[in-house]
């Protein structure tokens, strides 16, 4: 019985459905068309952003909340240097995304000649940033490029990848075979590496654990670790919410002085799946994060390993892997006893901030209790900046922003909309800056469309507050910081979605249950000068 015979564009929508792909974000155009052909006959949802970028980081929030990788369909030129931010982003949170672009015919490539969107040499610029890019020359070659795309996301360190088709591919035939998802395979650890791992623990008098968010799939092994050696455990900002409520969590940057002393005083500390990269551990550029003597340090990239603090002893392995070998050398081993206090002293590390942090810390636990299953997507604003010091979320990945690696503006809007899509079940609140809003404001329209569950949250401070009050602190005059902010509230109710501008913080609970209500978006205002109780 012979092959049946399908586009390109087809087969590779039956690739992605193999692969558990339930949702596509994307701008359709001309040089895309053929790609979209089998869109509409599958079970994959499209979702259309205002802008490519958007695309973007709404595969890079559906990553986050749903753990599988984020998928972009983008035109050639414009659509894929507007999807390169976000994809940047996605790169420095370890983020799995999978950007599929066109690009001009076969014969065109390299020659200059004027194509409209034509570049340079497109995937030379994509092998800078992306994983993995490849330019599908032959169709034949399709099902392997895409096995291979998702086995480099689902196998390393995650990050953005990227499959470019030539718009004279696109339509052509090719035999459609059974298709079956990528084949992953994660690094693990020989058990002698494990058990000098587990010695290490179990000599400590004074343990500590670090986890970044490559250690979110191992929250269990990590409790179960920190129980059986008694360490306190410090959590980044994409770790944020490990271990709620657990006498051993530490909610807090590692940039405090308390979390340092605690990390000082450590005899031990075992770093799971964290870069440990200067917006987590040095944020204030001080160089004051302490040298730490007995470091085992594990990442699923040998690369990263090798960066960084010099470690004692490095696992190459993912986190759930090596914290459950480590865990099974110490059957029986007492705990450290002191555990629970070293970690309370370290969460005085709230008390070190400004009594304005403590006010948006404050409204960020606001939130929380007014709903407790939401999730905050941030952007760089001054709230979401207060909360990565310290944020005590109540489950992991409840909390997460862009403020930290790349640092874009303009992520939370169109992220907090793939992480409604993603998790339908949970209201999403989006907390952004009026400055930040401003880039991807038209993103609003998306979430109405999308029926997203979204809260948009704007923490108005009339422009760049936080650029502002840095001028000033380097004795430069402010100049720049003050760009003017439409009316928030006239904006939203122009794309149908209902508003409020809160006057006292105290009815922020009241508006957040109302909006929860919402089957769609909606939007509260919150100013840092004029709602009464935020502390401006």
């Amino acid at each position: 019985m012979s092959a049946e015979m399908k586009t390109v564009g087809e087969v590779l929508v039956d690739l992605l459905e193999a692969n558990g792909v339930e949702v596509v974000f994307g701008i359709p155009g001309v040089h895309t068309v053929e790609l979209y052909r089998g869109l509409s006959a599958s079970k994959i949802r499209h979702v259309t952003p205002r802008h490519e970028q958007g695309a973007g980081f709404m595969a890079d929030g559906y990553a986050r909340v749903s753990g599988k990788p984020g998928v972009a369909l983008v035109i050639t030129g414009p659509g894929l240097t507007n999807t390169i931010t976000a994809m940047a982003q996605a790169r420095q949170d370890s983020i799995p995304m999978l950007v599929i672009s066109g690009v001009n015919r076969r014969d065109s490539l390299g020659h200059g000649r004027g194509l409209l969107h034509e570049l340079p040499d497109q995937q030379g610029m994509m092998k800078t940033l992306a994983l993995y890019s490849h330019t599908l020359i032959n169709p034949t070659d399709l099902p392997l490029v895409v096995d291979r795309a998702f086995a480099v996301l689902l196998s390393g360190r995650p990050g953005p990848v990227h499959i470019e088709i030539p718009t004279d591919v696109m339509a052509e035939r090719i035999e459609s075979r059974g298709t079956k998802p990528a084949a992953a395979t994660r690094p693990r650890s020989d058990s002698e590496t494990l058990q000098r791992a587990a010695i290490l623990c179990a000599e400590a008098a004074r343990p500590v654990i670090l986890c970044g968010g490559g250690a979110l799939t191992a929250e269990a092994e990590v409790r179960a670790l920190a129980e059986q050696i008694g360490a306190p455990v410090v959590t980044t900002v994409n770790a944020r919410g490990m271990l709620a409520s657990h006498p051993l969590r530490v909610p807090a940057s590692p940039s405090l002085k308390a979390v340092r002393a605690l990390l000082r005083e450590a005899d031990l500390v075992l770093a799971l799946g964290t870069e440990m990269g200067q917006t987590d551990y040095d944020l204030y550029g001080d160089g004051g994060f302490p040298v730490l003597g007995n470091l085992i340090r594990t990442d699923i990239d040998a690369a990263q390993l090798a960066r960084g603090p010099q470690a004692a002893l490095s696992i190459l392995s993912g986190a759930r892997a090596a914290t459950a070998g480590i865990l099974g050398f110490l059957p029986g081993h007492t705990a450290a006893k002191d555990g629970a206090s070293r970690a309370d002293a370290a969460r005085k590390a709230l008390k070190e901030l400004t009594p304005k942090m403590r006010a948006e810390i404050g409204v960020i636990e606001l939130i929380y209790k007014a709903l407790p299953d939401c999730t905050i997507v941030g952007d760089s604003t001054q709230a979401v900046y207060a909360g990565n010091l310290y944020c005590d979320a109540p489950r992991q990945r409840a909390w997460f922003n862009s403020a930290t690696g790349y640092g874009s503006l303009g992520y939370a809007p169109p992220a907090a909309v793939g992480a409604a899509i993603a998790d339908r079940a949970r209201p999403v609140v989006c907390l952004v800056g009026d400055g930040g809003f401003q880039f991807s404001l038209a993103e609003i329209g998306s979430a109405f469309d999308a029926g997203a569950r979204v809260i948009f949250l704007v923490w108005n401070n009339d422009g760049y507050r936080e650029i502002e009050s840095h001028m000033v602190e380097a004795g430069v005059m402010p100049e720049g910081v003050k760009p003017s902010a439409p009316d928030f509230l006239l904006t939203a109710k122009a794309y149908g979605v209902p508003a409020e501008r809160l006057t006292d913080i105290k009815d922020l609970p009241r508006a957040l249950a109302e909006a929860a209500l919402q089957p769609g978006p909606s939007l509260i205002e919150i100013h840092q000068d004029k709602t009464a109780g935020v502390g401006g």
